[in-house]
């Protein structure tokens, strides 16, 4: 298009330098040029638009599949709501054969001091087999466990599931790889819990 109107332009001067009035041609090809690209141009933004849209939805579905934070702490979406996770995640503990030592009710405790709290509870989980030659391996990692899952409702009303990140004790506290398998668990039972 460029090219066409310094080509159009030149066209122009040279018929103004030879004494033509400048309106001898029509001005259809240019109205209709300019309402093409018009046109085009409202049918790009269009599309940007919905593919935007669409590129939005996508990622917000896969945050939704799972988040990591950079202080480690994975957060999976639940299906149900914090009450329905709780109870859910306590049938699993059982059935895993994994301790469940306390629940504080975070919500709960806020309400009896007249505070309000969206529900929040936090399950403390374990079991000493698993536990106990992690912290032989690296005692530090006794400050981070037991395990704990959190069960918590955010202000759009989206129950979540969150936990330290295997990965991230891994490397907190320098342990080794062959024993990643007892606090990977902590990932399965997570992931169950949501469905």
């Amino acid at each position: 298009m460029n090219a066409f109107s310094a080509w159009r332009h030149v066209e122009l001067v040279r018929e103004l330098d030879r004494g033509n009035p400048a309106c001898s041609r029509s001005l259809t090809q240019a109205v209709v040029t300019a309402l093409f690209l018009a046109l085009v141009g409202l049918a790009m933004a269009i599309y940007l638009i919905s593919v935007r849209g669409s590129a939005n939805q996508h990622s917000q579905n896969s945050k939704e599949i799972t988040m990591t934070s950079s202080k480690g702490i994975v957060d999976r979406p639940s299906s149900h709501s914090v009450d329905e996770t709780v109870e859910k995640l306590k049938n699993i503990l059982q059935a895993k054969g994994v301790t469940l030592f306390a629940l504080v009710d975070h919500s709960g405790e806020a309400e009896k001091v007249g505070m309000k709290m969206l529900p929040t509870k936090l399950l403390i989980l374990g079991n000493p087999k698993a536990g106990t030659p992690l912290m032989l391996a690296a005692p530090s990692v006794a400050i981070d466990l037991p395990l704990k899952i959190l069960v918590w409702q955010d202000g759009s009303g989206k129950v979540w599931i969150s936990y330290n990140s295997p990965d991230y004790l891994k490397d907190r506290h320098g342990l080794p790889q062959e024993l990643m398998a007892n606090i990977a668990v902590v990932e399965t039972l997570a992931a169950k819990a949501g469905e």
